[in-house]
């Protein structure tokens, strides 16, 4: 016979009672804790994306319908570009790395200047299962 042991909830610390893996006293307790750990996860993920998406703005405002303009680092700035946030990366076949919000990005020329531009991107593909 197994002797029943009580350990106090994760979320609002009453005992448990049950199964011996059980963390929480009921549902609500359970739904609570979980909410709670996503919404601290996804406060990082929501800031960091509201990042990327201003990056893109500034970046689509300077270019306008130019294909391609340089611009000062100092005017990416004041623009409140923040250079540490980017999609992806580039590499062309010179060697040359320009970094990505997206579809617009920047590459770093001589003198604090960025050649600012727009990719082509490319259509998704819809995914056809294979034929077992």
């Amino acid at each position: 016979m197994e002797t029943a042991t009580t350990r106090p909830c994760l979320t609002c610390g009453k005992p448990v009672k049950g199964r011996i893996d059980k963390k929480f006293c009921d549902d609500y307790c359970r739904n609570v804790y979980n909410n709670k750990s996503k919404l601290e996860e996804s406060a990082f993920v929501k800031s960091t994306i509201a990042i990327l998406k201003s990056n893109r703005k500034i970046l689509a405002g300077l270019l306008g319908n130019e294909p391609i303009i340089t611009q000062s680092k100092a005017e990416l700035l004041t623009e409140g570009y923040k250079f540490k946030y980017h999609t992806h990366q580039y590499t062309n076949p010179k060697g040359d790395v320009y970094y990505f919000c997206f579809e617009y990005g920047y590459l770093p020329l001589e003198g604090e200047r960025y050649l600012i531009v727009k990719s082509n991107p490319q259509p998704l593909k819809k995914s056809t299962p294979p034929n077992h």
